[in-house]
């Protein structure tokens, strides 16, 4: 830095700006709520013309669309507004990639209300509302199994791609199931692969509905109930386990990967997508921050390193891990054999 040149002055910006994020959330929810990147992508570029398609007032979309568009969700251009490339591609209901539907489980009410006293979460070292999601049949997940499945179709068909083996006789067992897409993609990948559902019975609900469209609903089998208590059958060559073990704190993963230990045949292997920050703990930074999630909507969660889930997986009687980007995701993709 030259001599003359002055130091920059410390910035209170950031801190402002930080304390009002709350509204980008909230501006986004409500977007997605009103159709706006739809219409405009319908033709409707003038806060007039989004209004009348929205049911709204202009003078509350041109406020909302002004923000959005400082934001980077939309652009503006001699008072017409436009979609920025990911919300032409993720926000727009007419897209095939659309993923508006998430906002709703994102920015669920119950997440929010996790995150009203963060220094009392910190305190206490996880969630002050009770067992936070992990209430038994919590219709959180239910939502979840309906509003997350967007985020899943691709990733979970790539894996499929990668190990479903087309032809070869397979015993899958999906745990925490949800919304189904990762065993129906194995299914569709292999029609000699039989799928074995594993969550609670009103989630469950919506697997078999997903099942029944992917018309592999004859090879979709269901277990209802608790990973940890119910008979989670045996002899299978694959188990998912899709963002799963961050609900729970290493000894309670010991103890549920040694129940799945004993499910997994010889040779078998466990896919575990999962958020999984780097060894500093600060990047990438979306697995990096998913620890805060943990913290307010769980008792004992957490993002855990590859190293920690490499020796839980051992500790449970586990062989050797190995890890890679998941296809399509901020994830990443452990396999272990059992």
């Amino acid at each position: 830095m030259a001599a003359n040149t002055p130091a920059p002055q410390p910035n209170p910006g950031f801190i402002f700006e930080s304390l009002n994020a709350y509204q980008r959330t909230a501006a986004l929810k409500g977007a997605i709520e009103l159709e706006i990147f739809t219409h405009i992508a319908d033709g409707a570029t003038s806060a007039a013309a989004i209004a009348e398609r929205a049911q709204a007032s202009v003078r509350g979309v041109r406020i909302l669309c002004d923000y959005l568009t400082v934001e980077g969700f939309l652009t503006k251009e001699a008072g017409a507004y436009g979609l920025s490339q990911e919300s032409a591609i993720f926000l727009n209901k007419r897209s095939p990639a659309y993923m508006g539907s998430i906002a709703f489980f994102v920015a669920h009410k119950n997440h929010l209300a996790n995150f009203d006293d963060v220094a009392a979460m910190v305190r206490k070292g996880g969630t002050v509302n009770g067992t936070g999601n992990l209430t038994p049949d919590h219709e959180i997940w239910v939502e979840f199994a309906h509003y997350m499945m967007p985020m899943m179709w691709k990733p979970s068909a790539a894996v499929a791609e990668m190990l479903a083996e087309p032809a070869r006789p397979m015993k899958v067992l999906d745990i925490a199931a949800s919304h189904g897409l990762w065993g129906i993609a194995f299914a569709k990948r292999n029609p000699a692969a039989q799928i074995f559902a594993l969550d609670w019975k009103n989630v469950l609900e919506a697997a078999i509905a997903n099942a029944e469209k992917a018309g592999v609903a004859d090879r979709f089998h269901t277990i209802p109930g608790s990973a940890f208590e119910v008979d989670l059958g045996s002899d299978y060559d694959i188990v998912l386990l899709p963002n799963f073990l961050h609900h729970f704190d290493p000894e309670t993963c010991i103890v549920f990967l040694k129940r799945l230990r004993a499910a997994v045949k010889p040779g078998g292997m466990v896919v575990t997508p999962e958020m999984v920050p780097n060894e500093d703990r600060l990047s990438p930074p979306i697995p990096a921050t998913f620890s805060l999630m943990m913290l307010g909507s769980t008792e004992a969660g957490d993002a855990y390193t590859f190293a920690e889930y490499d020796r839980m997986f051992r500790a449970a009687g586990f062989g050797s891990s190995t890890i890679q980007d998941a296809p399509f995701s901020a994830e990443q993709l452990i396999l272990t054999q059992a």
